[in-house]
Parts: structure tokens; sequence; C-alpha cells
């Protein structure tokens, strides 16, 4: 399996540090990006055309996750990117995969839920 490029997008810089620390310590992660929103999420995707995953928090100013996954969705070059949501409100959770997600993981996110989703996706 290749290395992975993961953008980790989320509003609160512990979340990003934390999920940056737990993503470090997987072999298959080659490269972590963060975005603090979706606005600068869209930014990232469209500069970098090598990212192969995307971890999106869905409660965020500027541009919230569902809005960056509908952004996604209707972008040929995007839609195809694997992007798994974490959020803290269970009730988005069909929103998001109805949106274009293709998993998601409530917060707070333990790791081998993680690793675990990402293996998966990085397999299809």
């Amino acid at each position: 399996m290749k290395q992975l490029k993961v953008l980790v997008v989320d509003d609160d810089m512990i979340n990003r540090k934390l999920l940056g620390a737990m993503l470090k310590k997987h072999p298959n992660i080659g490269e972590i990006i963060e975005a603090s929103d979706g606005q600068e999420a869209i930014t990232l995707l469209r500069d970098f055309s090598d990212i192969d995953m995307v971890l999106l928090d869905i409660i965020m100013p500027v541009m919230d996750g569902i809005a960056v996954l509908q952004i996604m969705n209707a972008d040929p070059k995007l839609q195809n990117i694997p992007v798994i949501v974490l959020t803290t409100d269970e009730s988005k959770k069909t929103e998001a995969l109805n949106s274009g997600a293709n998993d998601f993981i409530a917060k707070p996110v333990r790791e081998n839920d993680l690793m675990g989703k990402i293996q998966r996706l990085a397999s299809l």
C-alpha cells in the first residue's frame, strides 16, 4: 500500500494535533496537511491533486463540513476522494453520509476506530 496524504480539517487546533499524532503512528500515512475550516480545506484540495483522504469535522465556522462535502461531490476532481466525517453531533451522521461522506466517527475519536476506517477506505 502506498503512503497516504491525509487532509485533517477541524476548527479546533487541539483536535487537529491529536488526529495528527494518531496518524503519524501509522506506517501507511506519509503526509498530513491541516485546515482550520471548510473554505481552507477546499482551497487545499484544489491546490494539491494528490490528497488521498480527508478527515472532516462537521461543525466549523466559515464553511461547515456538509458544505465541503457538497462542493467536493460537485467537482469531478474531488468527488472520488474518501472522506471520514468526525463530529460530536450524531444527528449529522445521516446528512453527512447522504452528502457524500464515506464513513463517520463520533468524537472523541478512538485511534483503533480511526485506523480501521482509514485502512478500509484506503484499500478501495
